[in-house]
């Protein structure tokens, strides 16, 4: 892992070399209140077409959130990019999606969480194709609640507790976001190719770790901490600027 320092901007792209594996939430899109506000302006719909066609579809996003979810964000241009979604466990290339069924306890996590803060101001209860989180950015006074509960479905069926940036979520075991790169990278036309990945929370670091196993490129977006990133870039408009050099 880095220390808690300076890490130096990224390099420049290579379209010919690299691969290009970004994660959505606060890397390309700014971090919201609430998940399903999230804006997808028109200025990063015509960046996204443009690193899929200078990158010859070796272009992923790497997202905690479900393939469906990020094919609802981006419309059209998610046919042209790769996703690995929900933390790994789903993979969507070439028009093919790879994911496992959604197991019971899921669903009665989901339930059990939309019981439980129905009604709590400031809560939101997002449901996933493979997981459900309890986002708490603007209440929260209820994150040790909301920790407490999806700590009694830890384990069932195999799911696993994953914590965020102000959210705590329960989803599918077995798999995160360096298995799901992992996974992609051994894939056309992918293989072959040199991974950059960009990430900001803390979900990210197992594709960070991974990438550096493989002598990629990692990134971190956002304030300097432990990291298996080798660069940093300070926020989302840093990233889109590094990009827009390669498209």
């Amino acid at each position: 892992m880095s220390p808690v320092a300076s890490l130096p901007p990224p390099p420049p792209l290579h379209a010919s070399g690299h691969c290009l594996l970004l994660d959505f939430d606060g890397t390309l899109v700014d971090l919201v209140d609430r998940p399903d506000a999230i804006v997808v302006d028109a200025g990063l719909i015509d960046l996204l077409h443009q690193l899929a066609g200078t990158f010859a579809g070796r272009f992923a996003l790497v997202s905690g959130r479900s393939v469906a979810q990020i094919e609802g964000f981006l419309g059209d241009a998610a046919a042209e990019i790769a996703v690995v979604g929900s933390h790994g466990a789903e993979l969507r290339l070439g028009g093919r999606n790879i994911a496992p069924d959604r197991p019971p306890a899921l669903v009665e996590a989901e339930r059990a969480f939309s019981a439980a803060f129905a009604g709590e101001e400031g809560v939101v209860v997002e449901v996933k194709s493979l997981g459900v989180a309890v986002h708490y950015r603007m209440a929260p006074e209820h994150g040790a609640a909301a920790r407490r509960l999806a700590e009694q479905y830890a384990d069932r069926d195999g799911l696993v507790l994953q914590t965020g940036k102000m959210m705590v979520e329960l989803r599918v075991g077995g798999h995160d976001k360096g298995t799901g790169i992992d996974a992609l990278l051994r894939h056309e036309p992918f293989a072959g190719h040199v991974p950059v990945f960009a990430g900001d929370d803390v979900t990210d670091e197992s594709g960070l770790a991974l990438v550096a196993e493989r002598g990629g490129v990692g990134v971190l977006v956002g304030a300097p901490r432990e990291t298996a990133a080798q660069f940093r870039l300070d926020d989302v408009a840093a990233v889109r600027a590094w990009l827009e050099k390669a498209a």
